[in-house]
């Protein structure tokens, strides 16, 4: 089996600088850091976080605690934890609920108070006073990905510049007849990321004086088939169509894409739609979107907690996540 001694020999480096290139910490150039990686994966050495977490009194091992695996955005965040923990020697502990609340308690009480964990990363969720409570007698590292918590630190977009910016260029585009598909929260899992969507949707629209009328405004629940049949009902039965959609999610404006498609309705000559991710979908589908990564914000909250871990000095407030308008082929002036 390979050792730590083998790569410091093959790099002609210290162990302890083969230790620390393999972990990202400082003090490593980042010529020493890339041809120690690439002698590790040559070699086939495998860090130990048996043997890091008797040294350090941890366990070496962070928990992602998250709704559901299925959904793209979570995936998408775990790949950037993943990518980070690996570097670093850490083991991954994924807690799912499984898309249910039923599964909390277990998850959380029975699971991640164990102490089997450093620190824990939770992805769209709001925590009860319970579990904010026993996370603070734990005293472990914590932050939030993709949707605020109240009094934890908190990784993601600002999403309330996003969907200004998607609706705005909508308006841009003539289009005052706009409708929402939005999200909600499924079981009590999510929290704060549709609740702002939708707020700052109808924001943007009372900014510009422009009417929201409910029969364009649908509920999709963040999914394909949820948001197709919402919209194939709603452009069937309302007595004037609205000529653009702002969907809440990339997944329900595939779901508009269809129904429209379906409904032999012309994308984008009498309907446009928008969406926000920049799932891998997107572009073969020629959605408009507003891009996020969630990889680089899973693999930036991943980095802040393992400075923390580390003894570097913790960013408080981490810094908003970029997001970038792309332009395809879903948008296109309003019809006259």
């Amino acid at each position: 089996m390979t050792s730590i001694e083998d790569v410091a020999v093959a790099t002609g480096v210290s162990t302890a600088t083969v230790s620390r290139a393999l972990r990202g910490l400082a003090g490593v150039s980042e010529g020493t850091r890339a041809r120690v990686l690439s002698a590790a994966q040559e070699l086939g050495y495998v860090p130990s976080s048996a043997a890091s977490g008797l040294a350090s009194g941890r366990t070496m091992a962070m928990g992602v605690l998250l709704p559901s695996i299925e959904r793209w955005y979570f995936s998408a965040v775990l790949e950037g934890v993943d990518r980070q923990l690996r570097a670093a020697g850490y083991d991954l502990i994924v807690f799912s609920l499984g898309g249910r609340g039923a599964n909390r308690e277990r998850v959380f009480h029975r699971s991640i108070l164990r102490k089997r964990i450093d620190a824990l990363l939770v992805m769209c969720m709001e925590l009860t006073e319970e579990e904010h409570r026993s996370l603070r007698e734990l005293e472990s590292p914590t932050v939030v990905v993709g949707g605020s918590v109240q009094g934890v630190r908190h990784v993601g977009i600002d999403d309330r510049v996003a969907v200004r910016d998607a609706v705005e260029h909508l308006i841009s585009l003539g289009h005052t007849k706009i409708g929402h598909v939005r999200g909600s929260g499924s079981d009590g899992l999510y929290f704060e990321v549709p609740r702002i969507r939708e707020e700052s949707f109808l924001e943007t629209m009372a900014s510009r004086g422009l009417p929201v009328r409910s029969e364009w405004c649908v509920f999709g629940d963040f999914r394909f088939n949820e948001s197709k049949h919402a919209v194939t009902q709603m452009l069937s039965t309302v007595a004037e169509r609205p000529t653009a959609l702002f969907c809440s999610s990339d997944e329900m404006a595939f779901g508009a894409l269809t129904a429209a498609t379906e409904l032999r309705i012309r994308v984008p000559e009498e309907l446009s739609v928008i969406g926000i991710d920049d799932h891998e979908f997107a572009e073969p589908m020629g959605l408009t979107t507003v891009r996020q990564v969630p990889e680089e914000q899973g693999a930036f909250a991943a980095d802040l907690l393992l400075g923390e871990l580390e003894g570097r000095t913790p960013l408080q407030c981490p810094p908003t996540q970029p997001h970038t308008l792309v332009e395809r082929a879903s948008t296109g002036p309003a019809p006259s």
